[in-house]
């Protein structure tokens, strides 16, 4: 083996090609077709940024960015909040059977997708279990049709995905938190520290990375979620729970316009990368001490 300056390039090529051929040339293939006005068959028309000005004025577009904002707070915000609270609780309680119940918060992210949305779809049902059990502890006025209702829809489906993230989320914080050496709460409780005071003084700062990762994945997740709404809503009702990757979907197979899609697409990939550039920077500012940097 040779060995000299590209050599550490050299292992890295198949790799590189095999992401090249897989995400990258269907990436800048994507932003290629942005630019023209094709129904997929056919002659097509160059345009430049035309797709990208209409989508600016295309109210059914903006409904599905806000969408996909909203259910940030569901798939990301809120398994973060209830992923630290159950983790926390866990390592301080040392429950029994700590193995089993993991495995069963994490199964959600085992089943396949299409076979949640089915089960959540007759859970959500007027005549199904959520709103049977509304009606037998006498809150009838409660009982909708959940993914039927613009007002409850997307919260219904915002659930379904808080629900999926939990566990994930609560896993990573626990392995993060099984790294923090014992003696640093020994201390604290020497200091006279509560368990309010641990978590936020020891524990928080020190799964940071945990939390970061946790939230670029959550984050993805939510901005690019396309099997629940499509088995469940179908963006319905009226663009109620319509989202960036099921527009992509509707444009290029409902509507033939290709190149509306894929600068929807391209638009939902800059997106990603801005946010969770943002989030990462989190994991980026230097540590503190004393209360100063």
């Amino acid at each position: 083996m040779v060995r000299g300056r590209l050599t550490p390039y050299l292992f890295l090529l198949p790799g590189f090609v095999v992401y090249g051929a897989f995400a990258l040339y269907p990436l800048v293939r994507s932003a290629q077709f942005s630019l023209y006005d094709w129904s997929g068959i056919g002659a097509s028309t160059f345009v430049g940024l035309g797709n990208y000005a209409d989508l600016l004025r295309d109210g059914g577009f903006l409904a599905a960015i806000g969408n996909a904002l909203v259910l940030i707070i569901f798939y990301a915000l809120l398994p973060l909040a209830i992923g630290l609270l159950l983790a926390a609780v866990l390592r301080r309680a040392q429950v029994r059977g700590l193995g089993f119940f993991r495995t069963v918060i994490f199964l959600p992210q085992v089943v396949a997708l299409v076979v949640v949305a089915v089960a959540w779809k007759h859970i959500y049902a007027p005549d199904g279990p959520l709103n049977t059990v509304l009606r037998a502890v006498g809150l009838d006025s409660l009982a909708r049709g959940w993914l039927g209702d613009p007002g409850a829809a997307l919260p219904a489906v915002g659930f379904i995905g808080t629900w999926l993230e939990m566990g994930l989320v609560m896993l990573l914080l626990l392995a993060g938190m099984s790294r923090i050496p014992e003696d640093l709460y020994e201390a604290a409780r020497l200091d006279g520290a509560g368990p309010v005071r641990e978590f936020f003084a020891i524990t928080l700062p020190s799964v940071r990375g945990e939390i970061v990762s946790a939230l670029v994945l959550t984050i993805i997740a939510a901005l690019k979620t396309f099997d629940l709404v499509y088995m469940t809503t179908s963006g319905g009702p009226g663009n109620a729970t319509t989202v960036p990757s099921y527009e992509v979907y509707r444009r290029a197979f409902e509507l033939k316009d290709v190149g509306s899609a894929s600068s929807v697409a391209i638009v939902l990939t800059i997106l990603v990368f801005a946010i969770n550039l943002l989030v990462t920077r989190i994991d980026e500012r230097p540590q503190t001490r004393g209360g100063r940097r």
